[in-house]
């Protein structure tokens, strides 16, 4: 019993709602057997902190990230780090870069002429600085000549500003994939020209790491004119380098400026190769297999970049595609600061270095150490595409049930027919009933008339060979042999005449998609329920349902699918940021096995083109479908059709390939776009090697000529096969009577059973009316629809048919070399002659 003076509550007490634990809450209790959990401090509770924490905190995150952006000045270039790589790219006819060379290497360092291939290689050692530089240069022009060659080019040298002297646009962007800084070399007056606004445009949209601007030259200027066409030049070069510097470079002093500005300033980063391990050739070695010459293996030599290089993973190599490595090696570093000490010793120590027994070349001396062989149970696969089993369809056989109601089937279809004595069953399968002749009249009509126009062809066909013929022997009798110069013949320029009607068909074909989308005229020949019998109506684009796994072409049987493409990728990335790989570290002069290697790739690296190579993330060998938002470049106008073969540089890979154009958008489906548009950003559907974003992508298409074009640029978007591709064909028909709410319309269909077929289908108008077909009138194709509202006398009924398409198979890896561009028209016409 109660005390009396116990509390009691009053009405006012707060009554708190009970909670629900929902029907699994006493499963859950029992599960839990008694016990509680931990309750976690909020996180609410660990960011109140005080004034002076909050300071502490940011204070030292400032630190952190100040003393990181140090460490990474302080690594490139360095005794531990890969020599400083800066690529020398003039921009301008008159730019010349032997004359920045010159004047980098005079100052108080030892420089070395090195890099096989390459004789243009120039690499600075200053032990003062405790820093080395390479400098390699890279042009856009006719043929790849030697830096040592272009020192001793004269004023009358091919270098006359017409056509650029050295390298091409493949050696531009491959040598900016792995340069740490750019050095753009402008004239002192014009800034650059029209092929250094092309070489710029296609670096920028790769992705530009640090640069720096140097203006040799403008000394035989007087003072004041000087000045002012320094003005002159910062405001030219401020649209594409807003906060740039200029350094002048015509003295000893300004190159010692310039030098300290390569070696301090801030590193900017490029996504796709900082999460990979790349590469540089500095010497090559090629060793001919056993079984042919043609392949063998390829001993590259460099300084490995960017992340830890491990020897079971798979190498590509810039423009000739995926192979394997069997070991890696540790030669003496040539660029060495100091190079009384081997570096391979100390990188003993932190490695189990073997002798080397098995390769008894020549060139693998006692200081030669194998710092890691491939291991086959860990090694990556070469596999890029599923072998596609064709039996491996499933197969029922039909039940009892299912034979019985075939049988009763065929046994309802079968009918009486009176047929004459000594006829088939298959000949009285075609015999028509007397119900049927009315129906097929028109149609029996129709073909006899087609008979009797065959006929008469063919009669005059037979009088017209008889007459030629005649004619033939006349004029053979008639004529005689004479001899025509080849200077009165125009066959090349016809067939320039033949190219701009093909150009004005394409731009014709592009300005009628604009003005009529997707609209297709219907076949007469051909019924329309036949030639568009692939084809299906939808209620609604955007809500109707499509199934991504339904009649999927064969090549889909030859890709490779994520369960979840996002999810796989950032379980690699955190592997990469986390994770410690063992094999070579970064900054180390390694020489890598490379095998299965085709000749052709050290004969171009003879010919003084730059091997790069870069390892391959897992999965990155298999073929998939990706998707890559791009936008028209400003500097295309010509038209480009979808599924015609274009040139991709995406990321670090280089190939060919017949994409699909069509919509970006947020819906599960995206329509199809016949051209790409100069305004709007589309995505670019093809099959190609998986690549992990974030990654660049150029676009380029090739002339007849063999110049290679801007056409688009953008980024990769997703790796998914499942995202469909709609095609949209649209006819139109025209309204012949207009009522209230119905009307006749004609043109859309041209006979009785097309109307039929696609009565189902709803119709649209371009004024936004929508409607369906009732019913067909006559046979010619008539048909009577009921709208929502009165039609207009000028309005256009409009019929939307959709399929999904897909990309063609076109993907290949061997991209041609491009012709170099020209700096004029006249040079152009004159480097067109000489390839004639």
């Amino acid at each position: 019993m109660a005390a009396a003076g116990a509390h009691r509550p009053g009405p006012l007490k707060q009554q708190n709602k009970a909670h629900k634990g929902g029907k699994h809450s006493g499963a859950s209790q029992r599960r839990a057997g008694g016990r509680v959990a931990v309750k976690a401090q909020p996180r609410r509770r660990l960011r109140d902190l005080s004034r002076v924490d909050r300071r502490h905190q940011a204070r030292q995150l400032r630190r952190q990230r100040k003393e990181a952006v140090l460490a990474e000045k302080r690594s490139l270039g360095s005794r531990d780090g890969p020599p400083h790589l800066v690529v020398l790219v003039p921009l301008h006819g008159r730019a010349a870069a032997h004359d920045t060379l010159r004047l980098l290497q005079s100052q108080d360092s030892m420089v070395v002429h090195g890099g096989e291939g390459r004789d243009g290689d120039l690499a600075l050692l200053c032990p003062r600085l405790k820093q080395r530089w390479r400098f390699v240069t890279a042009q856009a022009g006719e043929g790849m000549l030697s830096l040592v060659g272009s020192w001793l080019h004269t004023s009358g040298s091919p270098c006359n500003g017409d056509i650029l002297c050295a390298g091409d646009l493949h050696a531009v962007l491959d040598l900016a994939k792995v340069a740490d800084s750019l050095l753009f070399i402008l004239d002192s007056t014009d800034g650059w020209d029209s092929v250094g606004e092309h070489c710029l445009s296609c670096l920028f949209a790769q992705g530009l790491p640090s640069y720096a601007l140097a203006v040799p030259g403008g000394t035989d200027l007087p003072p004041k004119k000087r000045i002012d066409a320094r003005k002159k030049l910062a405001k030219a070069i401020e649209k594409r380098f807003p906060e740039a510097k200029l350094f002048p470079l015509n003295t000893e002093q300004e190159s010692s400026l310039l030098l300290r500005h390569l070696a301090t300033q801030k590193q900017r980063h490029l996504a796709f190769r900082d999460r990979r391990a790349h590469l540089l050739a500095y010497a090559a070695e090629f060793v001919p297999g056993q079984e042919s010459n043609l392949v063998g293996t390829l001993k590259v030599s460099g300084f490995v970049r960017g992340q830890t290089l491990d020897v079971n993973s798979l190498v590509h190599i810039v423009g000739h595609g995926d192979f394997q490595m069997s070991q890696v090696d540790a030669p003496p570093d040539p660029l060495s600061l100091n190079p009384r000490v081997v570096k391979g010793q100390k990188r003993s120590q932190d490695m189990e270095v073997q002798d080397d027994s098995v390769n008894g070349t020549d060139e693998m001396e006692e200081d030669v150490k194998v710092l890691m062989k491939a291991d086959p149970n860990k090694q990556e696969s070469l596999q890029s595409e599923v072998v596609p089993d064709p039996m491996e369809g499933e197969q029922t056989w039909p039940t009892e049930e299912e034979l019985q109601e075939a049988e009763a089937s065929l046994k309802a279809d079968r009918r009486v027919v009176k047929v004459p004595k000594g006829t088939s069953k298959y000949q009285a399968a075609w015999i028509v009933d007397d119900g049927e002749e009315g129906s097929e009249k028109d149609d029996d009509d129709d073909d006899e008339d087609d008979d009797i126009d065959e006929d008469m062809m063919e009669e005059a066909v037979s009088q017209e060979g008889e007459s030629s013929e005649e004619g033939e022997e006349a004029a053979e009798e008639e004529c005689e042999t004479m001899t025509v110069s080849e200077c009165l013949r125009d066959d090349q320029y016809d067939e320039k005449v033949e190219e701009d009607e093909q150009m004005l068909e394409r731009y014709k074909q592009e300005r009628m998609d604009e003005m009529f989308p997707d609209e297709v005229d219907t076949p007469r020949d051909v019924p329309a329920r036949v030639r568009f019998q692939k084809y299906r109506g939808l209620k609604s684009f955007r809500t109707s349902p499509w199934d991504p796994k339904e009649n999927l072409p064969r090549d889909y049987a030859r890709i490779f699918q994520f369960q979840d493409f996002s999810r796989t990728r950032k379980h690699l990335f955190r592997q990469i940021e986390k994770e410690e790989t063992e094999g070579a570290s970064v900054g180390w002069y390694v020489t890598l096995h490379v095998c299965n290697v085709p000749v052709s790739v050290m004969e171009s690296f003879k010919e003084g083109k730059p091997l790069v190579l870069f390892s391959l993330l897992p999965h990155e060998q298999k073929m998939s479908v990706l998707n890559f938002l791009v936008r028209r470049h400003p500097s295309n106008s010509e038209p480009v059709r979808a599924k015609e073969e274009l040139i991709f540089h995406c990321g670090f890979r280089r190939f060919r390939a017949s994409p699909l154009f069509s919509q970006h958008t947020s819906a599960d489906k995206h329509k199809l776009e016949r051209f790409l548009r100069p305004d709007a950003a589309l995505v670019v559907t093809v099959y190609a090697p998986i690549t992990f974003p974030p990654a660049s992508v150029l676009l380029f298409k090739q002339r007849s000529n063999g110049v290679h074009d801007l056409i688009a640029t953008g980024s990769l978007l997703s790796v998914d096969p499942d995202r469909i591709v709609i095609k949209r064909l649209v006819l139109s028909g025209h309204p012949f009577k207009i009522f209230t709410k119905t009307a006749v319309v004609r043109y859309m269909f041209f006979n009785r059973e097309d109307v039929m077929w696609f009565k189902p289908v709803e119709l649209r108008t371009k004024w936004g009316r929508r409607g369906h077909i009732k019913e067909p009138l006559g046979t010619h194709g008539h048909m009577k629809c009921h709208f929502d509202g009165q039609l207009k006398s000028q309005d256009t009924v409009l019929l939307n048919l959709y399929k999904r398409v897909y990309p063609k198979w076109t993907y290949d890896p061997h991209v041609p070399e491009p012709v170099p561009w020209a700096r004029s028209e006249s040079a152009l016409l004159v480097q067109e002659v000489e390839m004639e």
